[in-house]
């Protein structure tokens, strides 16, 4: 989820972005999952404690995999106000199977580098509109070597879709997640090279 921009009066110098990867992020886990329970109960997603426990059982199993990478943003007194994580799609993704309409070969072709798959990106409410969402998605994608990153944007958040066009996603169709119960999402993709 991408902030809504506003001013918060705060300085941005208050926030550092910090990268990790598989193991400091599980080391991290009670932060991400308070910033994710927070954020992702908020419209449009209305979260339960339930999905938020759904969602960080596979969390460790997330974090074990390959070139996961993680980033998280605190206060200078330690407070989590933002993060992001994900990991290269690996060859027999099912992602390119959940779209709605078929896609290409070349699109849908994985080596288990070419596309990184932006899963999360949240900042709490307080600390919104002060460009942390900008510094965690640059800090995450900082020295990654896949050629595109690919993520999932609920088509009910806005605010979202604008931020990621603005840093230079376009659309390219739509997908059904194969959770159960998954609603519909917009499928955005960021050119790297």
């Amino acid at each position: 989820m991408i902030p809504n921009e506003k001013a918060t009066g705060v300085p941005q110098e208050t926030v550092a972005t910090a990268r990790l990867d598989g193991a400091a992020a599980t080391r991290a886990v009670g932060e991400l999952r308070l910033i994710y329970a927070e954020v992702f109960a908020e419209p449009p997603h209305h979260e339960t404690a339930d999905d938020v426990a759904a969602a960080f059982r596979r969390f460790t199993t997330q974090a074990a995999r390959p070139a996961f990478r993680a980033a998280l943003a605190r206060t200078g007194d330690g407070e989590p106000v933002g993060m992001a994580y994900g990991w290269p799609l690996p060859a027999d993704t099912p992602w390119w199977d959940e779209f709605t309409e078929p896609v290409s070969e070349d699109m849908r072709r994985e080596d288990g580098r070419r596309t990184f798959g932006l899963m999360e990106l949240a900042v709490r409410r307080a600390w919104r509109g002060r460009g942390i969402a900008r510094r965690l998605h640059e800090s995450l994608l900082d020295g990654l070597e896949a050629e595109r990153v690919m993520l999932n944007v609920d088509p009910k958040n806005g605010a979202a879709a604008a931020a990621y066009t603005a840093w230079g996603y376009r659309a390219i169709g739509q997908a059904r997640p194969a959770a159960a119960g998954a609603e519909l999402r917009n499928v955005m993709l960021l050119n790297l090279r």
